[in-house]
C-alpha cells in the first residue's frame, strides 16, 4: 500500500536527478515525508468519525525504522553530495526493512509473548451474573447486498449527463481526461478485460511517469520565473499535491477503523521515499551517469535540505510523543497539534530556503 502511494515521488526524483539535475526531488521528498508525518494523522484525526485506537507495536515499529532512515538522510546529506556508496547503502536499507517485514508476523508474536510475561495479572472477578432475569432481546439480522462494493468499483460513465450543477460542470472538465484514460487504459474491471491486467498496470505506471514528467517541468518553469529555488517548489507545491494519495487513503481505512493501518501507511510511505525513491536513483546517476567523468557522486545544490531533514526528525519525535502521552489515541487535540506543527515546519524550512538567515541556495542564473 506504501510502495503503491509513493509511485509519484519515485518518479519525480527520477526526473530531479536525471533530468533536470536540481533538488526538485529531494525537496518533494523531505516535504511529503513532514506531510505523511503531521498532515496525514491530522486529516485521519480530523475527518475521521471516531476517536482512533492506534496499536502501539506498529507504530512504534514503523517510527523507529523511519528515525534510522532519517538519520540516514542526513549523513548523506550532510557534506552536499551524495557517493554511489550512499545511494547503495539505501537501497541495501530498503531491502532489509522489506526481509524484516516478511517476519513481521513472527516479531510481533515475539513483543507480545514479551510484554504479557510483564504484566501483572489481576484478580478476576464476576462483574456481570451469570444468572439474570432479564431475557434477550431479539434482534433482526440485515443482509447486505453487494451494491456496496460494486458502487466503489463504478466504471466511469461517459454518456450519462449528471443531476446537480457541480456535477456537470466537473464532467465537463474532466471529460476530456476519461476519454483518454479510457482509450488507452484498458479497464481490467470489465469482464471481457480481466485477463489484461499487466497491460493495465504497465499503462498506468507510464501515466504516472509522463504525469510526474509534466508536473516536475511546470513547477520548474514556474520557480524560474518568479526566481523561487526548486527546493522550495517541492517542499510545498509538489509535496503536498504528491502526498495526497497517501491522505485519501490513510482516511478511507480510518474511517472503516483501521487506523493503525493509515498512520502505518504515512510512515511506511516515508521508508519507501527515503530509502528507495532517493536512494536507486542516486545510485544509479552516480554510478552509470556522472556528471563529470571519474566522479561518481551526486550534487546537491541546497544546503538546506540537511535543517529541512533535521527538522524532519523533530516532528517524528511530536507525534510518536503525542501518540504516546495520549496513550495512542488518535483524537481531535492530536490532530490539532499536528497540523500547526506541519505548517511551522513550512513556514521555518521555507525561511531557511529563501537565505533568511544565512545562504544556503546560490543565486538563479538570469538570462
Amino acid at each position: 500500500m506504501a510502495a503503491a502511494s509513493s509511485s509519484p515521488e519515485l518518479f519525480i526524483n527520477v526526473i530531479g536527478t536525471f533530468v533536470t539535475e536540481g533538488d526538485l526531488g529531494v525537496g518533494t521528498i523531505v516535504g511529503s515525508a513532514v506531510f505523511n508525518i503531521l498532515a496525514v494523522p491530522a486529516c485521519c484525526a480530523l475527518f475521521a468519525n471516531q476517536v482512533l485506537n492506534l496499536e502501539w507495536w506498529p507504530v512504534s515499529r514503523d517510527t523507529l525504522a523511519y528515525a534510522f532512515t532519517v538519520v540516514l538522510l542526513i549523513l548523506t546529506l550532510r557534506d552536499g553530495r551524495v557517493e554511489w556508496y550512499e545511494g547503495l547503502i539505501l537501497v541495501s536499507c530498503y531491502i532489509i526493512y522489506i526481509s524484516a517485514m516478511c517476519f513481521n508476523q513472527r516479531i510481533n508474536s515475539f513483543i507480545r509473548r514479551l510484554t504479557s510475561r510483564r504484566k501483572k495479572y489481576k484478580n478476576i472477578c464476576e462483574e456481570t451474573p451469570l444468572i439474570s432475569n432479564n431475557f434477550i432481546k431479539e434482534t433482526e439480522i440485515c443482509e447486505f447486498s453487494s451494491s456496496d462494493h460494486d458502487e466503489s468499483l463504478e466504471i466511469v460513465n461517459m454518456t450519462s449527463w449528471p443531476d446537480s450543477v457541480g456535477e456537470k460542470i466537473w464532467w465537463v472538465i474532466t471529460w476530456p481526461i476519461n476519454l483518454v484514460l479510457l482509450c488507452t487504459i484498458p479497464d481490467c474491471r470489465r469482464n471481457r478485460l480481466k485477463s489484461w491486467y499487466p497491460l493495465t498496470f504497465i499503462m498506468c505506471v507510464l501515466w504516472i511517469a509522463s504525469s510526474s514528467y509534466i508536473i516536475g517541468w511546470v513547477i520548474t518553469a514556474i520557480g524560474d520565473t518568479f526566481r523561487i529555488p526548486d527546493s522550495i517548489m517541492g517542499l510545498t507545491f509538489l509535496a503536498a499535491g504528491m502526498s495526497v494519495p497517501e491522505a485519501v487513503s490513510s482516511v478511507i481505512v480510518a474511517n472503516q477503523g483501521h487506523g493503525a493501518m493509515g498512520i502505518s501507511n504515512s510512515i511506511g510511505s516515508n521508508v519507501f521515499d527515503v530509502l528507495l525513491c532517493l536512494g536507486l536513483p542516486w545510485f544509479i546517476k552516480a554510478t552509470l551517469l556522472p556528471k563529470v567523468p571519474g566522479e561518481y557522486y551526486v550534487q546537491i545544490n541546497s544546503q538546506g535540505l540537511v535543517y529541512s531533514s533535521i527538522s524532519l526528525f523533530s516532528t517524528l519525535i511530536i507525534l510518536y510523543g503525542s501518540l504516546s502521552f495520549n496513550k495512542f489515541k488518535l483524537n481531535r487535540t492530536v490532530g490539532m497539534i499536528c497540523l500547526v506543527m506541519y505548517v511551522i515546519f513550512l513556514i521555518f524550512a521555507s525561511v531557511i530556503e529563501l537565505n533568511t538567515f544565512f545562504v544556503v541556495n546560490l543565486p538563479i542564473c538570469v538570462d
